[in-house]
């Protein structure tokens, strides 16, 4: 089979998170996906299948099933738009029915998703106490015009927003015991987040639980974070640019725009480049 290597949200030629992409005339078996994302070995690898006029899609980490995968539906975007030209396509997931756009542009893919529907709700404090243990920060640390959050854009996710640049740059923690934590609280990935300006973040995004110590670039939570400023009323102006990875060597760009209405799909989108096999 056929595995496509693309890196999404790239910074042009460079940075980016690796997805793995095989497109296929049937979806493999949930065994047969598993491995074969663990043969990849990339924080996730999507896999498609073409369904009515659109395409079966489903993300594997290489531990687990995943139910949404940002940087992957921008990779399958890429993909797509290279076999298939540019275009719109509709994605059937597990748990939802989305689109994703690509175009190509010289050497470089630019893609598009509409993320599922976002909420955000309040965290336990004793979530939160664990997850300052967890990554050796103080609630003092936080910034608390971006209070802890449950945000949602596919998946849950963590929201810890830091006062500093030098606090995110800090982040630490001990794989096992964040696998632990983010199974046992429910969330996907953490994210965590330092405001700039009203539109412009950088973020971190742990992936403990799919076996992954930090993702350089994360769409689902992107659009999650999106959400949530939307919900507590952040003066965002429709729109956000991320910062990620830059802590890792791996410096990706991301940008949301966020219309007016609650809980609506958030448009994720930026480049995207083919990796050499």
């Amino acid at each position: 089979m056929d595995i496509l290597k693309i890196a999404a949200f790239s910074d042009g030629d460079t940075g980016g998170n690796p997805a793995g992409v095989l497109i296929a005339d049937t979806l493999p078996p949930a065994a047969d996906m598993q491995r074969i994302a663990a043969e990849v070995g990339f924080s996730e690898t999507v896999f498609a299948a073409p369904e009515g006029e659109g395409w079966r899609v489903r993300y594997y980490s290489p531990e687990a099933e995943v139910l949404f995968c940002g940087h992957a539906t921008i990779a399958l975007g890429a993909a797509l738009a290279l076999r298939q030209g540019d275009g719109v396509f509709a994605l059937a997931l597990k748990q939802a029915d989305i689109t994703v756009e690509g175009a190509r542009e010289g050497g470089v893919i630019r893609a598009a998703l509409q993320s599922p529907p976002t909420r955000s709700a309040p965290v336990d404090e004793a979530a939160v106490d664990a997850a300052l243990d967890l990554f050796g920060y103080r609630r003092s640390d936080l910034d608390p015009r971006l209070p802890p959050a449950r945000i949602h854009g596919g998946i849950d996710h963590l929201l810890l927003a830091l006062k500093d640049r030098a606090a995110l740059a800090a982040m630490r923690y001990e794989l096992d015991a964040g696998r632990r934590f983010m199974i046992d609280n429910g969330f996907g990935t953490v994210v965590l987040a330092w405001a700039e300006g009203p539109q412009r973040f950088h973020t971190r995004n742990p992936f403990a639980t799919g076996g992954v110590y930090e993702d350089p670039a994360t769409g689902a939570a992107t659009a999650a974070l999106a959400g949530y400023l939307r919900d507590i009323g952040w003066p965002h102006q429709g729109h956000i640019d991320v910062v990620q990875g830059e802590d890792m060597g791996m410096r990706s760009l991301l940008s949301a725009d966020i219309p007016p209405e609650p809980g609506s799909a958030i448009r994720v989108y930026g480049m995207a480049r083919q990796m050499a096999d």
